[in-house]
């Protein structure tokens, strides 16, 4: 196992080749975790555990969080310390309950975004906030500043412990936003930790969602191609 400084540097929230708008492969996103001098990394690609549990293999001087950002039908949620893939549009309650089965995490990425389409509601986020552990307060991704203020704020207003990640779809986003925080052991003190946590961070600039939508495009074109060439 890595040994970790007392200031643990996580980033909380990445995305691998797994997901489908990202093409970062794996052994890649492994060196810009190590560039950025990380110590833990939560992986969470869209709807799948795949790319985590193979990032957490070949992972080296950095440990792995296996975990998932789910498309729920009350927006997105992300799931920490999984073992098994939470399926895709399920109700909020619904996915939140298995993401309890397997003891894991709740976190809520990015609720007060403008520029996604899938962010969870603020009514959905009320109904539901008694059963979320963490908030994501800075999320590299945002357009602006004021959704991460609007999230911090809500988070003080609650109660709820506060989240940050990077949210990178490329190389070269990981590191931009993390938690620094007490060494932990695992999902049992992960929280703890967290509570006692400073966020650091940047916005990494609206150019990275063209990047986005170009990859996406450009692995949907790929799988289309495979497709007409298998028949």
């Amino acid at each position: 196992m890595t040994e970790q400084a007392p200031g643990t540097r996580v980033d909380m929230h990445t995305h691998s080749e797994y997901s489908p708008d990202s093409r970062t492969p794996l052994v890649e996103q492994a060196r810009a975790i190590s560039a950025a001098g990380l110590h833990v990394v939560c992986a969470t690609d869209h709807n799948t555990i795949e790319g985590a549990l193979r990032l957490r293999e070949i992972a080296e001087g950095f440990r792995v969080i296996v975990g998932e950002e789910i498309s729920s039908r009350d927006g997105e949620i992300i799931g920490l310390f999984l073992e098994r893939a939470v399926p895709r549009d399920l109700t909020g309650e619904e996915t939140i309950a298995r993401i309890r089965d397997q003891g894991g995490i709740v976190v809520v990425p990015h609720p007060f975004s403008v520029n996604r389409r899938y962010h969870m509601r603020r009514a959905s986020l009320d109904r539901l906030r008694g059963s979320i552990d963490a908030i994501e307060v800075f999320n590299a991704r945002e357009a602006f500043g004021r959704e991460n203020r609007q999230a911090a704020a809500y988070a003080r207003e609650h109660s709820i412990v506060g989240a940050a990640g990077s949210d990178a779809h490329r190389a070269t986003e990981i590191g931009n936003a993390f938690v620094e925080m007490p060494a932990f052991t695992g999902r049992e003190d992960f929280l703890g930790a967290l509570a006692q946590g400073v966020v650091h961070g940047h916005l990494s600039g609206n150019r990275v969602h063209f990047f986005t939508r170009y990859d996406r495009i450009r692995k949907w074109l790929g799988r289309k191609s495979s497709g007409a060439v298998n028949r």
